[in-house]
């Protein structure tokens, strides 16, 4: 089985199901494997999985912090489009898959790696984004899917699997884990056991980066937020990078409940499923980020955004970030985010957030153009007339055929 293969490059967390996957390629393979384990802002302490993978024997261990890569080329692009799937999901573990699979095919190719393998399950919407960005970078690239492959479909089998081969398995592993996790810097998201039940309310003890909005502080907080380009640059007026700014903005929604989200979605592979999301600095994120372009952008601009946005969105929930035609939308959002910069103030408090001040040196708003009071004369009340007629006219043309014809 698949003897051709000499190397495989691992998604690697240290975890359970990884350490598992560690020795079933070998098992099943008879090949080296090389780890990965990527740093993009979840908070687990990663040279334990370093330790882990030295301990079995791995020659070839890659621990890369991909903070800053993550939020520039992949988060703030993103939110230039305003994208969210399905109305509501800010897609945090979706926008994270690409880079990890841009990495592991790097690495595959710097290390002469035949494939890559990584531990999504065959029901989810992973196992597609992986490989489909994996082909589009390495079209001969070989991917090895485990839960597809294997009979340990069961927690109990991948434990006796584990005790069979000498791997180590936590005490808190043995039982039934009550839901499962994802994470990195722009979001948490949680699925399965405990929330499966779409129509029971999630436990508290699920929500692990945003306060409960019921018992966030009573008082609202003002936050500015400075852009360029469309892109988050400072926050209260302090310059941070792309990391930092979103580490802050969660920091600051986290205390104040915001970016809480229950959802059940329709996933890829076709099954609808239950998810809890905290996407705190997200939420924030995107809120400012419409407030400076509703002053920037022209109305043609905004509403053909508006209008592609959905699809942009659903391209990267599917996992087509690198094809053409994500690339071609990209291509017309970063186009309308030229004069997408200044500030914007946002009010936050028990969950909320709201827009209460914008302010650009590229703004298109004219107070003049709108005040209620005598202004300079640049627009004439009379041409509405005009205007309102010529839109009338087909209405009128087709008001007329309905009483001649009682239709």
């Amino acid at each position: 089985m698949g003897k051709d293969i000499k190397k495989v490059v691992l998604g690697y967390s240290g975890g359970l199901d990884t350490s598992v996957i560690l020795k079933w390629l070998r098992n099943t393979y008879d090949c080296e494997v090389v780890t990965f384990t990527a740093d993009l802002g979840q908070g687990d302490e990663l040279e334990e999985a370093r330790r882990k993978a030295e301990l079995v024997g791995i020659k070839e261990i890659y621990i890369e912090d991909l903070r800053e890569e993550f939020v520039r080329d992949f988060v703030f692009p993103m939110f230039r489009a305003n994208a969210v799937y399905e109305g509501v999901y800010l897609l945090g573990t979706s926008i994270a898959r690409p880079l990890i699979a841009k990495r592991m095919v790097e690495i595959a190719e710097k290390t002469g790696a035949d494939a890559i393998a990584h531990g999504a399950t065959g029901k989810g919407n992973d196992q597609v984004r992986f490989e489909l960005c994996a082909y589009a970078l390495n079209p001969s690239i070989r991917v090895i899917a485990p839960w597809r492959e294997w009979d340990l479909q069961s927690r109990t089998k991948l434990i006796e699997y584990a005790e069979l081969n000498q791997i180590p398995v936590p005490k808190d592993k043995r039982g039934e884990a009550p839901f499962s996790v994802d994470a990195n810097l722009l979001h948490t998201s949680s699925e399965g056991k405990v929330l499966e039940d779409p129509a029971q309310e999630a436990p508290d003890y699920v929500y692990q980066r945003t306060v409960d909005p019921e018992k966030a502080p009573d008082t609202p907080e003002t936050v500015t937020i400075g852009f360029e380009k469309g892109d988050g640059v400072s926050v209260n007026g302090e310059t941070l990078s792309p990391a930092a700014f979103l580490e802050k903005l969660n920091e600051l929604g986290g205390k104040h409940g915001v970016g809480r989200l229950d959802l059940v979605e329709n996933r890829f592979v076709g099954m609808k499923s239950r998810g809890i999301y905290e996407t705190p600095g997200g939420t924030i994120l995107l809120a400012a980020h419409r407030g400076i372009e509703s002053i920037t952008l022209d109305r043609g601009a905004a509403h053909l955004k508006d209008e592609i946005m959905p699809r942009y969105a659903e391209l990267i929930y599917n996992g087509f970030w690198y094809a053409p035609e994500r690339e071609m939308l990209q291509a017309l959002i970063d186009k309308s985010q030229e004069f997408v910069t200044g500030e914007v103030t946002v009010k936050l408090y028990k969950g909320s957030v709201q827009v209460v001040g914008r302010s650009s040196p590229y703004s298109l708003y004219s107070e003049d153009l709108v005040t209620f009071e005598e202004g300079t004369g640049t627009y004439d009340h009379h041409d509405a007339e005009g205007f309102i007629k010529l839109n009338g006219l087909r209405l009128k043309t087709y008001g007329a055929r309905k009483l001649r014809t009682g239709a």
